[in-house]
């Protein structure tokens, strides 16, 4: 069961990497500035990087991935 763990973890990774290298971390066909998102830091790190106040904030930037919790940067 851990190893399938690490094995996924590994592969989101490679996964978030891969997006930026072929700059598909960022859809402009989802960005949504009209979108309405509620007030709740639940913090999620988006594929460009960034970190987004929760959720809805990453897809409302067009964000294609991301992982719950703060980006190291």
């Amino acid at each position: 069961m851990e190893f399938e763990r690490i094995v996924t973890g590994m592969l989101f990774f490679f996964s978030l990497t891969s997006c930026q290298k072929n700059n598909t971390c960022i859809d402009s066909d989802l960005i949504d500035d009209s979108a309405i998102c509620i007030e709740i830091y639940d913090p999620v790190c988006g594929c460009d990087g960034n970190t987004y106040d929760n959720f809805c904030y990453a897809e409302k930037a067009g964000v294609t991935a991301y992982i719950s919790g703060e980006c190291n940067n």
